[in-house]
């Protein structure tokens, strides 16, 4: 009967703590927003700081997608837009300080280095071009021609950054 009695209280003791550890247990955060691309960058940061535009590709070696979307920004290189490859591996820095969190992310900055235009993943070349030459010349393009700022293709979704 004492055996009993231990196992019991044992248990009671067992059961008591499991519930104050659940009520003490932090709840989860709220869901935070993810895969955004920079509003502002340091132009100094980026190849030919003097350019009137940049077009900045943050890449990655181990992702696919990524030689395309640099592939159709590389046709835009001229003397008023610098097209610079930030790839992870080489310039892991600014991926960290420009909180990049998905490859590829494109971002087309002014000569303040304010981003007027951005991808997240996969686009087209048409997409590409007429959001830069929107941006070079407001009003340039029909209404609805550009993607807005920021948002990741529907049909696609942009692969993690390397970590």
């Amino acid at each position: 009967m004492e055996r009993w009695l231990i196992v019991a209280l044992i248990v009671v003791v067992v059961a008591v703590v499991a519930v104050i550890v659940r009520r003490r247990r932090i709840p989860d955060a709220p869901t935070q927003r993810r895969y955004t691309t920079p509003t502002q960058l340091d132009r100094n940061d980026f190849i030919r700081p003097d350019a009137p535009w940049l077009v900045a590709v943050f890449t990655s070696a181990t992702c696919e997608a990524c030689a395309s979307v640099l592939a159709k920004a590389a046709v835009l290189d001229s003397t008023e837009v610098a097209v610079a490859d930030v790839e992870y591996g080489a310039d892991r820095a600014l991926h960290e300080r420009y909180s990049i969190d998905a490859v590829p992310t494109l971002v087309v900055a002014d000569r303040h280095g304010v981003v007027v235009s951005a991808f997240l993943g996969p686009m087209t070349s048409t997409d590409l071009w007429a959001a830069v030459a929107e941006a070079r010349e407001p009003g340039s393009t029909p209404n609805g021609s550009c993607r807005p700022r920021g948002h990741a293709d529907e049909t696609e979704s942009p692969s993690s950054a390397p970590t």
